[in-house]
């Protein structure tokens, strides 16, 4: 049987940060589902459908990596998956602060559910997709943060918006 582990996330946009950790997980897992999570609370630059083609096109051919999304719980979600596994990068302290809460309230929502922490790359780990989107809006260079095919995607978007 396969071991696998989900990787949920807003993923707006995708960055290297979140590669790199698509990348090491896949050392630890022999497959990951990148899930792609609706966040009622949250406004994203791109839609469901559009950070998830941005995902599949920045990941390419591996059969190792399926995309998806979902709503609601996390818990629920990879329960109807049948995965128990979640992978999750941590970049500073505050991170693993939140991490631990929601590890904590996901175990007691489903104790078969486990949370597996990865420190994000020394590379990446002041990159947020937040702070992507704000440069980007103002027009900064994010080239050497996202995939070429995400740079193209903000451009674009941006330039429709009259941001860039």
């Amino acid at each position: 049987m396969p071991r696998l582990a989900i990787y949920p996330g807003s993923f707006d946009p995708l960055t290297h940060g979140h590669l790199s950790l698509i990348h090491r997980g896949l050392k630890i897992f022999d497959g990951l589902v990148v899930a792609v999570a609706n966040n009622p609370d949250k406004h994203p630059l791109f839609t469901f459908q559009e950070r998830m083609e941005l995902i599949r096109a920045a990941v390419g051919a591996d059969a190792r990596v399926e995309v998806d999304s979902f709503d609601g719980l996390l818990v629920d979600y990879a329960k109807k998956r049948g995965v128990h596994t979640v992978l999750r990068g941590l970049r500073a302290v505050s991170d693993f602060e939140y991490e631990f809460q929601l590890a904590n309230m996901n175990r007691k929502l489903d104790p078969e559910f486990d949370s597996v922490f990865v420190m994000t790359g020394e590379d990446y780990f002041y990159v947020s997709a937040r702070l992507v989107r704000e440069v980007a809006r103002f027009g900064g260079d994010v080239s050497a943060l996202v995939p070429p095919n995400v740079l193209a995607a903000l451009d674009r978007k941006f330039k429709k918006a009259g941001g860039r």
